[in-house]
């Protein structure tokens, strides 16, 4: 601990991304991306970029990108705001619209960054248990909060909760904002945007690195209530008003409208979820029903942590949660086909 750090920066526990190794010929089945190439339009919209546009600075709203995304969605501009990543936008959400004299409530199953977030912003925050069977209990929301955050399908499991379901959620937390956390509902999952004119209080968060294939730009964007919109700019332009660089806004737009390649890459994707799903289950793992790309699946001995590196040893790389309700498991995100096999293979083998 350095003696210049800040004592927020002191009792910081940073998040820990998935391992991104440089070697070349692994399976990479850890980080969940999408295991081709996104759409040929991205392409195109990249290398026909004006380079010299480069030396001004990008349009601090995103114009583009943010009717692009509403039309897409059926949405008004009000209603768009866009982020360096989903990740940037939820630190935006954590500062702009949770409180901080009561708890935010969120799964003690899920994504790892919202403690992480509640640390930085100093927000007090409690952990409701998943039921045995790793679902959202509704009916424990029902308590004073200060905001509550659900990933919808939820990470790590990829399990997803039904739209009657989430407007139990929302009406249970009237005077609370509600943010679903869709990284991955395109994967089979239903998206709570089409609530969003019923409620005031929900704010939906999405991005572009999964099912657009686009991790490597950056591109993420909340939709909601004008007012809370509103909110996450002010923030972001007390932050960064400049978050998202020509070429990423360029790229991310091509990328919207071509829904057809979106559909086609969804379905793809979510063939070799079912294959490799039965592969597992026919191998003896408990594999927990997912709407993501990825799943996690459980050995038939329940050691993962040896499955995890015997495949490592193989040049297969998966994700291994040492956490007391997650350490019996593996994440594994879903690869091409050839990269399904092969991980199969190297389990059975």
């Amino acid at each position: 601990m350095s003696r210049f750090w800040s004592p927020i920066v002191s009792e910081l526990s940073p998040y820990v991304p998935g391992e991104q190794p440089q070697q070349p010929g692994l399976i990479k089945l850890n980080t969940n991306e999408l295991p081709w190439s996104p759409s040929p339009a991205v392409v195109d919209a990249v290398h026909g970029a004006d380079v010299d546009s480069l030396r001004l600075y990008p349009d601090p709203n995103n114009t583009s990108l943010v009717e692009a995304w509403a039309d897409v969605l059926g949405l008004s501009a009000e209603q768009v705001f866009i982020g360096n990543g989903s990740d940037e936008v939820l630190a935006h959400c954590f500062q702009a619209l949770f409180q901080p004299d009561r708890p935010l409530l969120f799964p003690d199953v899920t994504y790892s960054f919202y403690p992480v977030y509640c640390g930085l912003y100093r927000l007090p925050y409690e952990t409701i248990p998943l039921n045995g069977q790793f679902e959202v209990e509704i009916r424990d929301y029902a308590r004073p909060n200060g905001g509550v955050i659900i990933a919808n399908p939820n990470a790590p499991t990829g399990i997803a909760m039904d739209l009657d379901t989430v407007r139990q959620l929302l009406d249970l937390n009237r005077d609370s904002v509600v943010v679903m956390d869709e990284a991955y509902v395109d994967f089979g999952a239903d998206s709570a945007v089409s609530l969003l004119g019923e409620y005031d209080n929900l704010l939906v968060i999405q991005t572009l690195s999964k099912s657009r294939g686009l991790a490597g730009l950056r591109v993420g964007a909340a939709f909601g209530h004008p007012e809370l919109i509103e909110g996450l700019r002010r923030v972001k332009n007390s932050f960064n008003s400049y978050p998202l660089d020509r070429i990423a806004e360029r790229a991310a737009v091509a990328a919207l409208r071509d829904q057809a390649w979106f559909e086609d890459s969804c379905a793809r994707l979510i063939a070799n979820r079912e294959l490799m799903t039965k592969g597992l289950e026919a191998l003896g793992y408990r594999v927990l029903p997912s709407c993501a790309n990825f799943v996690l699946a459980r050995p038939s001995e329940g050691d993962a942590e040896s499955v995890f590196t015997a495949l490592r040893e193989q040049n297969i790389l998966v994700r291994y949660f040492s956490a007391e309700r997650t350490r019996e498991f593996l994440r594994i995100s879903v690869g091409t086909e050839e990269e399904v096999s092969a991980l199969l293979a190297a389990l059975g083998a």
